[in-house]
């Protein structure tokens, strides 16, 4: 568990206090609700100097943990005389259920309870993402993933949402950003807009791509003109063995020209479907470029990646987006505890854990 400096923990590399970059605006209460700073005036006017209990649990179950590390951190940088606070955690990565307690922290609440909004919300938006890819994960078999959830929610986010993947297994990341905190680094290929700017060619495309990167082979966008099976042999033939993938991202209001001439009543052929993809790769198949591999993106998230499993896609690599970043785990700070004993609001528990670590913070 973190105790500024740094550790392993199984496949996760254990985050420190000298990883985030907190805005200093956290420790003047900028982002705190106001009634945590009203309550904390009060107390040390009134009732100062009564240890609490805090602590914090979701409502899920199969839930990847995610932002441990983190809300620790924030609580040694910002929580005042941290040392004199005992802290257990879980650590992230951690499968949860329902209601157990992820983190407890005991200490004198005008120390502390401030940070507890803070708190929540790194753990709802790390733990969202973190089990959404691990959802993903479950259901692809083993294939490759592709975090293209850059351009989803505002820029900011990158940074801890690309570790929250990263504790999921996911490392595959589109910007530089997503890598910060554990070592990764962006990829890519080309977009729409390469495309675009050479009039809809995609051969010139791929080839002044070759010209600027030589030492790496072309992964093409090929839905451009909305023909995938045709435009995919044709980038084949030109570039072979130059050529590694194609990736399919038609969007879900668009048919394929490729069921231009086909019977569709049996089936959806809106945006990337199963049909597309088989007679994609045997089109590739049967021309000898069964080394092409086939990467899929545009709408993906775990039920369209398991029906694509389940019915034995070809698929190579999912490219997904939105669905990765969504925060659907919500967390609560519940004070359970006063001066060792029991109390708490009705409904709400002290719940023991064998699981909880202690954790140990320096003075600053």
């Amino acid at each position: 568990m973190l105790e500024i400096e740094e550790k392993k923990a199984g496949k996760i590399k254990r985050l420190t206090n000298k990883t985030f970059k907190f805005d200093q605006r956290l420790g003047e209460g900028f982002f705190t609700a106001n009634y945590f700073l009203k309550t904390r005036k009060i107390v040390l006017e009134n009732v100062p100097h009564q240890t609490v209990t805090m602590q914090f649990f979701q409502r899920e179950d199969d839930v990847m943990l995610c932002g441990i590390d983190e809300a620790i951190a924030l609580i040694q940088e910002f929580a005042e005389c941290p040392e004199k606070l005992q802290i257990e955690a879980l650590n992230d990565g951690d499968i949860i259920n329902y209601g157990e307690p992820v983190l407890k922290i005991t200490g004198e609440y005008e120390h502390f309870g401030f940070l507890e909004s803070m708190i929540d919300g790194i753990l709802a938006r790390r733990s969202s993402v973190a089990t959404n890819c691990y959802r993903v994960k479950k259901v692809t078999n083993g294939k490759g993933i592709i975090n293209m959830a850059d351009r989803q929610d505002e820029y900011n986010t990158q940074i801890g949402d690309g570790y929250a993947a990263y504790v999921a297994g996911i490392t595959a990341d589109s910007t530089d950003a997503m890598g910060l905190w554990w070592g990764g680094h962006g990829l890519g290929t080309m977009p729409h807009a390469l495309i675009q700017i050479c009039d809809g060619d995609i051969l010139k495309a791929s080839d002044i791509y070759l010209k600027t990167f030589p030492n790496e082979k072309v992964t093409a966008l090929i839905d451009y003109h909305n023909n995938v099976v045709e435009d995919s042999l044709k980038i084949a033939r030109h570039l072979k063995t130059k050529l590694n993938a194609v990736r399919i991202d038609t969007s879900k209001s668009l048919i394929d020209h490729y069921f231009d001439d086909k019977d569709t009543s049996s089936f959806d052929p809106h945006g990337v479907c199963k049909e597309l993809v088989f007679a994609l790769r045997e089109a590739l198949d049967k021309e000898g470029f069964n080394y092409v591999k086939i990467i899929v993106s545009s709408g993906f998230d775990a039920k369209k990646i398991k029906d694509f499993e389940d019915h034995h896609t070809p698929v190579d690599i999912y490219g997904v987006g939105t669905s990765l970043v969504k925060v659907n785990v919500g967390f609560t700070g519940d004070l359970v505890k006063l001066n060792g004993k029991d109390q708490a609001k009705e409904g709400r528990k002290d719940i023991p854990s064998s699981r909880l670590e202690k954790v140990v913070l320096h003075a600053r």
